[in-house]
């Protein structure tokens, strides 16, 4: 699903990208972990065509991203590290607004389908302000699904949410990849990416230093590892 290979990108002559490979089988989750400033969501906004790469190959469904950015926009949903939902309208409102962007048919049904699939049926008429952050956090994926896109990018997805609605989170992604669907997710849990992600890829300083399955990972740092400690000995910890 994705392709990417010596992706580069500097700002003021600081290299934040220099000379990232990756590939995303579709139906996989993906974790892309670094410590701050490492050149994480850079790579997102590369990917989601939000910012031009200054140098390197990026394909994304078959597409690519310099010829063809507006096929790739037509294949992605994205559910950034802040809430983009109208906390005046209600969740209902929220969704059919994306919707009618989208100029879907049967929108009604669309709606009333992603308000059932994730558990906000009895809250759909009610002003987003009144909800918890869990259930913003649902609407803003469900907000995301409106389309149905075959790649999903999760920036941070549950940062600040309660253990519970961490796993709530946890459970839909899982059913979405169920469903067919790619996920590419930077997260600063590394208990999340242990547990959802099928590879993991840690970036620092620009460059991808490890990438493989969790085990692989942490069989590379030593007998009974954990992820933690791929982490810090690759990284030298968050910074």
């Amino acid at each position: 699903m994705i392709t990417v290979s010596g992706l580069r990108k500097s700002f003021g002559g600081h290299a934040v990208l220099d000379g990232v490979d990756l590939t995303v089988p579709r139906g996989t989750v993906h974790a892309l972990l670094g410590p701050n400033g490492a050149g994480k969501t850079t790579m997102v906004h590369i990917l989601t065509t939000l910012l031009a790469p200054d140098a390197g190959r990026v394909e994304i469904g078959g597409h690519d991203l310099r010829r063809d950015p507006g096929a790739i926009r037509a294949l992605i949903g994205v559910t950034g590290q802040f809430s983009a939902v109208d906390v005046w309208l209600t969740g209902r409102e929220n969704l059919r607004l994306v919707a009618d962007l989208r100029h879907l048919a049967q929108r009604s049904a669309i709606v009333g389908d992603l308000l059932t699939r994730f558990d906000l049926t009895g809250a759909a008429d009610r002003p987003v302000h009144t909800y918890s952050g869990g259930m913003r956090r649902r609407l803003d994926l469900a907000m995301t699904l409106v389309g149905d896109p075959k790649l999903i990018f999760l920036d941070e997805p549950t940062t600040g949410l309660d253990p519970r609605s961490r796993r709530t989170m946890w459970e839909i992604v899982r059913g979405l990849v169920a469903d067919g669907v790619t996920i590419f997710l930077t997260t600063q849990y590394l208990d999340e990416a242990d547990q959802l992600a099928d590879r993991i890829s840690l970036l620092d300083h620009g460059v991808i230093v490890a990438s493989g399955t969790a085990a692989e990972l942490k069989d590379s740092v030593g007998a009974d590892s954990t992820l933690d400690d791929v982490f810090f000995a690759l990284t030298g910890g968050l910074r």
